[in-house]
């Protein structure tokens, strides 16, 4: 189920996208799996269809979804997905530095890493 807060100062695109995102990381999307259609989720959401299609386009060209015309939307096996990992790495860098400085150690910094990439990892 996707879902929007519109007290949130992150544009509806953006938490869209980040929702499908997260829900693929998580498992409860899997490869091949269709998505809402662009009306479907307006409708359901009551936001403008431009701002699905906005999130829909900016997932696909990151590679997380494909389009097949006259079928629908569907979310990408897992080898497709262009993340832009140099972003993520700097993302995960300075949340780790963040970490660190409030006084996480290094070795739960690990663990947790561990943890994550065996439940990203199940499927495999």
């Amino acid at each position: 189920m996707i879902s929007v807060n519109f007290r949130d100062s992150r544009p509806i695109y953006v938490q869209i996208k980040e929702n499908v995102i997260r829900q693929i990381m998580s498992g409860s999307l899997r490869q091949d799996d269709k998505l809402p259609s662009v009306r479907e989720l307006a409708v359901e959401l009551a936001i403008n269809p431009n701002t699905i299609q906005r999130a829909y386009r900016e997932l696909e060209s990151e590679g997380y979804i494909y389009v097949v015309a006259g079928k629908g939307t569907f979310i990408s096996p897992k080898g497709e997905m262009k993340a832009d990992t140099k972003k993520l790495m700097e993302t995960f860098r300075e949340t780790a530095a963040k970490l660190v400085f409030n006084g996480v150690s290094c070795d739960e910094l690990e663990k947790e890493v561990e943890a994550i990439g065996k439940e990203v990892r199940r499927d495999d």
